[in-house]
């Protein structure tokens, strides 16, 4: 199955905008976040609909995705908000190509030939012969190896290409659905759940709907025997509390990406620490930036998934009867 690469809208179609709620759904930029860069920084500019709300044009919301991007990245917005396209763009160029990025670590793990014929693919929106080889990959060095050397690192490719603009919303959307479902089909042939292994609750919070990071961590999670049960995306923080009770769970595994809050992350971790049991693990991981900076007692952060054999072998240390 192909997907036209371009779509032309009809001779009469108006050019396309969005209101200030797709824009904040679309972006993960908040209605109150634009209304201030629009007052401090000059930008965006919103054009208004017939009703007198703020509606933005497409050239906009892609300039926002962007900046985002780079927010993600550690940049603040009183640098970046206000360049223009050109030097967004070079600065992005500059992020993907900096010494000791993702994509230094992708070179290292991942044969650059597969990375840049599944890059190809996304590109060519050829989504039966990305899946095609995503799952010859698979087979080939195992599920381990498919999440941490081949999964991983392309995230990052497919982020990067999409904040220079060599790839489309869409695609990347294409992508992130077709590795779901290989690892949802490998996750189903797995053999059972070893014993004395804890029982784990994946979940994203309220405000977090990127749910590939909580795949690959149940995958990583599975192939160490552990018991997983994934609660998805969106999850409000006194859902899991109530989850982790009534399913019996050791440990409870959130991620993030940069797209959250940073306050969202730190009170959302600090609120469930302080409802669930003690007897209970909370780890979180992912890329948001703010794991980085600030430390939580009684959470254990994990930024990359290669630590989670390290965090289970001290989960058995603290838990000899367990074993």
């Amino acid at each position: 199955m192909r997907i036209a690469s371009t779509v032309q809208p009809p001779f009469s179609a108006k050019p396309v905008s969005l209101s200030i709620a797709a824009v904040e759904r679309d972006t993960g930029l908040s209605k109150d976040t634009l209304r201030v860069w629009e007052r401090r920084y000059g930008f965006p500019i919103p054009q208004r609909d017939a009703l007198g709300e703020r509606s933005y044009p497409f050239e906009q919301v892609e300039r926002l995705r962007t900046i985002k991007r780079l927010l993600d990245a550690g940049h603040r917005p009183g640098r970046v908000v206000s360049l223009s396209v050109e030097d967004l763009a070079n600065l992005a160029a500059a992020l993907a190509g900096a010494p000791g990025t993702r994509k230094e670590a992708a070179a290292e793990a991942t044969p650059p030939a597969d990375l840049g014929r599944l890059l190809a693919l996304i590109r060519d929106n050829d989504v039966e012969g990305l899946r095609r080889s995503l799952s010859r990959i698979l087979s080939r060095v195992g599920l381990g190896r498919f999440v941490l050397d081949v999964v991983a690192p392309l995230n990052g490719e497919v982020g990067e290409a999409w904040m220079q603009g060599r790839l489309e919303v869409f695609q990347e959307h294409v992508y992130t659905e077709s590795v779901q479902v290989v690892l949802r089909n490998a996750l189903h042939h797995l053999p059972p759940a070893g014993v004395g292994r804890p029982r784990v609750l994946l979940a994203t919070v309220t405000g977090e709907p990127h749910g590939l990071g909580l795949l690959m961590a149940e995958a990583v999670l599975a192939l160490e025997g552990c018991r997983c049960v994934s609660l998805g995306v969106q999850t409000p923080v006194w859902d899991i509390v109530r989850a982790a009770g009534a399913l019996d769970v050791q440990v409870v595994a959130l991620s993030y990406t940069g797209c959250t809050n940073p306050n969202q992350v730190i009170d959302g971790l600090i609120e469930l620490r302080s409802k669930i049991g003690a007897h209970v693990d909370v780890w979180a991981g992912g890329s948001a930036p703010v794991l980085q900076r600030r430390v939580i007692d009684g959470v254990r952060v994990l930024p990359r998934l290669d630590q989670v054999t390290d965090a289970l072998a001290r989960w058995h240390a603290q838990h000899p009867a367990a074993l």
